[in-house]
């Protein structure tokens, strides 16, 4: 990358669990630098640390050698959005979108005002006064979008966010990830499983190695933004996942 200030720098990046002999190795050594505005995508075996990665750049977990810089302006630079929504169950949906207004002392006026912008527009209006509950997986997601993005983050951090969810709903959600992500041009690091994700959200797409997580790869879908799921139907989005596959299912049979 040619950028002068990328939003996030990672160097010789490694973390080891435990402790020897027992010790895992299971990330790295890594580098990537992301620029301010891109989508990257990080595909990888199971277990080969890509959330290991992103907690890393969430600063839940400290790297054991190396080092991860985000360059930014603002006091809450990461947000970040788990597989199992990571939203609170005694909250209703208005308060957790809220929640992180709340922690950064937004004034209360603004906080009101964003939080209803983003239930507005995550079509969750109509559910400001339930309880996760009372939703299904698609709604609950989108409320962990919808908090996430409220903070306006500089870097959004997505670690399998769909995955639990159906075909159908997961193509709706990347459809609508796609367009917020284009209209807000949030700085994006997402982990998938999913090569075909990572095809129609990404301005790349990392090929991780079987653990220890390496990066093995890099390609660009030749997509432009603006994009839309149509993508998918395109010869070259087939071309583009058979390569991965082809990269990813080397890494995923064990030696």
């Amino acid at each position: 990358m040619g950028d002068p200030h990328p939003k996030l720098h990672a160097t010789e990046l490694t973390r080891t669990f435990g402790r020897a002999p027992r010790a895992v190795e299971a990330l790295g050594p890594v580098g990537l630098t992301v620029a301010p505005g891109e989508f990257v995508c990080l595909v990888g075996p199971s277990g080969c640390g890509k959330s290991t990665l992103l907690r890393i750049a969430a600063g839940l977990l400290r790297p054991s050698t190396g080092r991860l810089e985000i360059r930014t302006t603002s006091p809450r630079p990461a947000a970040m959005i788990f597989q199992d929504y990571g939203i609170y169950d005694w909250k209703t949906v208005r308060a957790n979108v809220r929640f992180g207004l709340d922690i950064q002392r937004v004034p209360r006026r603004e906080a009101n005002a964003r939080t209803d912008a983003w239930l507005a527009r995550m079509g969750l209006a109509d559910f400001a006064q339930a309880y996760p509950a009372a939703l299904s997986g698609g709604m609950r997601q989108r409320v962990a979008i919808a908090r996430a993005l409220a903070v306006e983050p500089e870097l959004l951090l997505m670690d399998e966010p769909f995955a639990a969810l159906d075909a159908q709903l997961r193509m709706l959600l990347q459809e609508e990830l796609l367009e917020l992500t284009q209209t807000t041009r949030t700085t994006t690091l997402f982990v998938t499983h999913s090569l075909e994700e990572a095809i129609v959200l990404g301005d790349r797409v990392l090929v991780m190695s079987a653990r220890p997580g390496r990066i093995i790869a890099e390609q660009r879908p030749p997509f432009p933004r603006p994009r839309t799921g149509d993508i998918r139907s395109t010869p070259e989005f087939t071309t583009l996942k058979s390569e991965l596959w082809a990269l990813l299912r080397k890494e995923a049979v064990p030696a």
